[in-house]
């Protein structure tokens, strides 16, 4: 993707957190050098491995995916701090909304009890669905929304990797269950944001920004609160920062929110990303244009110029070979933009790297089809920007490549 602080009484992070020069400290770190030696032999690694002497630069093709959430808890200043550091040029905040209507930075408006340790605190009490124990073969389960926490509320819980045992009989058990293949080395003192700490603080690492308005889950309105308001308190957050509308691209899955902004607040709208969730729909099929839900030419036509979906989505396989979708071709001719998600969310790939990898998976045989794939999405489909739960893995190759 070719993708002014806030008062310090709004933002209440620590001052210190936002000294940082903005290129200072970038690096690839091991990750990068291990995926590449993992790929087979031929023209990608040797282009690959030639690069291993560059110095990393920020780039906006390289986009952190809630952070860096493979190691760090998503949606933190640690974790974003992170995906700066490795090169991230655009950097996520999933917005949602407290009781006192206040925006934070949580992929959802009900998922405190896998990201926070609500459980084990007070504010148990305010959770819509209490924990209760696994039993035979009922598991553990709870349901906790920000939308029953007032701000300070909010601020008070400590985040954590986002994970549950649904094994657990006990609501510190259940704070377990993080996938082996990530860590809980760097949850301790991690710190939640705000939709405005943010801001402040991706300013500060030099980074631009992509904010994804996440689908309520209370009825709206709520407490008089639209969703429309909700649209546009999102944008209103970054006018009084001073952030130009160029650095911002605005997500949602909601058609109607990305029309709203393109309607009432057309400079950001121009870069207003639709996130394509198509693959719910019966029948879909990214190689049949027949099943598509979206008309790609209507929504170019309504302003839309930004389409996001799933990596799996744009790609299939041709006698073995990664290849651009219909899907993609299709969206491209029509004139629209394309960003994907997400890379590093897998796990390791010798399985054939699930739910992302799914219309490749057959040709999965290891950690080196990272790149493969993603090379596939930069040079013959011509995404203008991968997310990633580790962006050095992106940056490495952006930078290579020049993009």
């Amino acid at each position: 993707m070719r993708l002014a602080l806030l008062p310090a009484a709004v933002c209440l992070l620590p001052a210190a957190v936002f000294s940082a020069p903005p290129e200072a400290g970038l690096s690839y770190g091991p990750r990068p050098a291990y995926l590449i030696s993992k790929l087979p032999a031929g023209p990608l690694k040797d282009k690959l491995q030639s690069c291993a002497a560059q110095t990393p630069a920020r780039t906006d093709f390289s986009i952190g995916h809630r952070g860096a959430p493979l190691m760090f808890p998503e949606h933190t200043v640690e974790s974003n701090v992170a995906a700066a550091q490795m090169g991230a040029g655009i950097l996520e905040c999933d917005v949602t909304f407290t009781k006192d209507l206040e925006l934070v930075c949580r992929h959802a408006q009900n998922d405190l009890h896998t990201t926070t340790d609500i459980l084990t605190t007070d504010l148990a009490e305010t959770c819509i669905q209490p924990f209760t124990p696994a039993n035979g073969g009922t598991p553990a389960n709870a349901e906790c929304r920000t939308s029953e926490l007032t701000l300070a509320e909010f601020r008070s819980l400590q985040p954590k990797m986002d994970s549950a045992d649904r094994t657990a009989v006990t609501p510190e058990a259940y704070q377990g269950g993080t996938a082996a293949w990530r860590t809980t080395l760097y949850a301790g003192g991690a710190a939640l944001m705000t939709h405005a700490d943010s801001i402040a603080l991706f300013k500060s690492l030099g980074a631009k920004f992509t904010p994804e308005l996440k689908s309520p889950a209370v009825a709206m309105p709520f407490n008089g609160f639209t969703q429309a308001d909700y649209a546009q308190k999102l944008i209103n957050e970054y006018k009084a920062a001073g952030i130009p509308p160029a650095d911002v691209w605005v997500q949602s899955f909601n058609l109607k929110d990305v029309l709203y902004w393109i309607e009432h607040e057309p400079a950001f709208g121009r870069q207003a990303v639709l996130l394509d969730n198509s693959y719910r729909r019966e029948g879909f099929d990214a190689n049949n244009p027949d099943t598509f839900p979206l008309d790609f030419a209507e929504l170019h036509a309504q302003g839309v110029n930004y389409l996001a979906p799933p990596m799996w989505m744009l790609v299939t396989l041709d006698n073995g070979r990664i290849v651009p979708s219909a899907y993609a071709n299709e969206a491209k001719a029509a004139g629209l933009k394309l960003i994907t998600w997400t890379l590093e969310r897998s796990g390791p790939l010798a399985s054939g790297g699930g739910w992302y990898f799914q219309s490749v998976r057959d040709a999965a045989a290891g950690d080196g089809m990272a790149y493969q794939l993603l090379d596939v999405l930069a040079q013959d489909v011509g995404v203008e920007g991968v997310f990633s739960d580790w962006p050095a893995t992106v940056t490495y190759y952006a930078n290579c490549m020049g993009l």
